[in-house]
């Protein structure tokens, strides 16, 4: 839970650390003028709710390599990593992308992580935990869930829905705060105290609320990930990769790349998986085995 919990503070912090930026800058005394316009504020917080998503997304590659030090394989020294070179290669022209930066990065626990701002500009990275406790066959499918998604635009996507979440929640918290402002506490003339600390009390509710909405969103992602890494690997590997995460210690990723891993440890809770980045391993596992009986 202290992860789920550090995951959203972090997406509401920005939100925070941005209406101080705006209060210094006097730009809710102009917006807010000639009482509240609420086109002109629907505008302002779609600018800043998608350039802030947007933002995140253009540092994505960056994060992620600073994040898990997750070292790029410029030229492979060993087998094991002409191997992986040639595996998210062969991968990669089965998906139709652009060839991704393949990188190494150093943890006990199996895990992979796909992010990079579009499909010819991608990072795939898996760990050495991941390297030493799966066979070939498994770290392949976990190979192909990563390429997934790439291919799906799902870093693209997540950061579209991230964008709409921001927008509202910066609208709904300034129309909160206006009103608590004007018609609560009868300030007649600019801001006072209470409109600062109502909008940022009202993003930081809205704020983990939304954070539902983008959760749902990232837990879908990885069925059709792990689908396409059965159509790219076989099914069965895919299985048999999710089984050896069943049996793993885990560790998760940094906070900011949960939604982009292959791991999804925790079990099932109806209030905690509302929270969940990943659908638990069990639900996973069972959706690939019954694609694959109606296939055949």
């Amino acid at each position: 839970m202290k992860r789920v919990l550090l995951f959203i503070g972090t997406n509401i912090a920005v939100l925070v650390v941005l209406s101080i930026v705006i209060k210094l800058l006097g730009v809710d005394q102009i917006l807010y003028a000639n009482g509240i316009n609420y086109w002109n504020l629907l505008i302002f917080a779609a600018v800043f709710g998608f350039g802030g998503s947007f933002i995140s997304l253009a540092m994505s590659k960056w994060m992620a390599k600073w994040s898990t030090g997750a070292q790029v394989i410029m030229q492979p020294r060993s087998d094991a990593e002409i191997w992986l070179v040639n595996t998210v290669q062969k991968q990669a022209a089965q998906a139709g992308i652009g060839m991704p930066d393949v990188a190494v990065f150093e943890s006990p626990s199996p895990n992979a992580f796909a992010t990079g701002m579009n499909k010819n500009n991608a990072l795939v990275a898996v760990s050495t935990g991941l390297l030493r406790t799966m066979n070939r066959n498994e770290v392949e499918a976990v190979l192909g869930h990563e390429i997934s998604h790439v291919a799906n635009g799902d870093m693209v996507t997540l950061s579209l829905i991230q964008g709409v979440v921001n927008t509202f929640v910066i609208f709904i918290s300034r129309v909160v705060g206006y009103f608590v402002d004007r018609v609560v506490l009868k300030n007649e003339e600019g801001h006072g105290i209470g409109f600062f600390i109502t909008t940022i009390v009202a993003q930081i509710v809205f704020g983990i609320l939304a954070s539902v909405i983008v959760m749902w969103f990232s837990r879908q992602r990885e069925y059709r990930a792990d689908a396409g890494g059965a159509r790219l690997a076989g099914v069965g590997s895919m299985i048999a990769a999710l089984e050896s995460l069943q049996r793993s210690t885990f560790e998760p990723l940094p906070d900011q790349m949960q939604a982009f891993g292959i791991s999804g440890k925790p079990g099932k809770n109806s209030l905690k998986l509302l929270f969940m980045t990943h659908p638990p391993l069990e639900d996973r596992i069972e959706a690939l085995k019954r694609s694959a009986g109606q296939a055949a």
